[in-house]
């Protein structure tokens, strides 16, 4: 499945009140993951495999190192954990660095929430802007970033523009 996002991700010293204003919003709470990341080695793009309780996926996405909402090309296949997908990418591919994170997930509407923490390297949010079937838009998912940001307090200065594979690859 192919989709457009635009995303952030920030540094968040305070799930707590991220947590309370989803929760004054309502947001439906998908539950608490533990998410193993395995980011492989390729020429282009980012491949990584999500093993969690809740999302197991591989995804190959395209995306932009800068500050503030960016746009993701994302290609995502359900895997069904316990088949042997890690051992063929590990073998023919070679792992690039693997994230372990404790990930809390909710949504509004067609906007995705992350409350992380990321072993080695702390407290983050993220905030996903999903449109998976080209209805939205790329302009109409800047504003939901952008409205979310404001609503959550979040200043520039707490904008992260690398992935977690990238932070930790340091």
């Amino acid at each position: 499945m192919e989709h457009l996002n635009v995303e952030i991700k920030a540094r968040c010293a305070d799930h707590d009140t991220i947590r309370n204003v989803l929760e004054s919003k309502k947001a439906d709470f998908k539950g608490i993951d533990h998410q193993v990341d395995t980011y492989f080695k390729v020429s282009h793009g980012r491949l990584k495999l999500r093993e969690g309780n809740i999302e197991n996926h591989l995804i190959f996405y395209e995306r932009e190192d800068k500050e503030g909402p960016k746009q993701s090309n994302v290609i995502l296949f359900e895997n069904n954990p316990g088949l042997s997908l890690k051992d063929i990418l590990l073998k023919s591919l070679g792992a690039l660095v693997i994230v372990d994170k404790r990930r809390e997930i909710y949504f509004i509407g067609n906007v995705k929430f992350h409350i992380d923490t990321v072993g080695g390297l702390g407290a983050f949010m993220e905030i996903e802007a999903i449109d998976k079937d080209g209805t939205i838009g790329k302009e109409k998912l800047h504003e939901q970033c952008q409205q979310y940001m404001d609503l959550f307090g979040i200043q520039p200065a707490d904008l992260i523009s690398d992935s977690y594979r990238d932070l930790l690859g340091r």
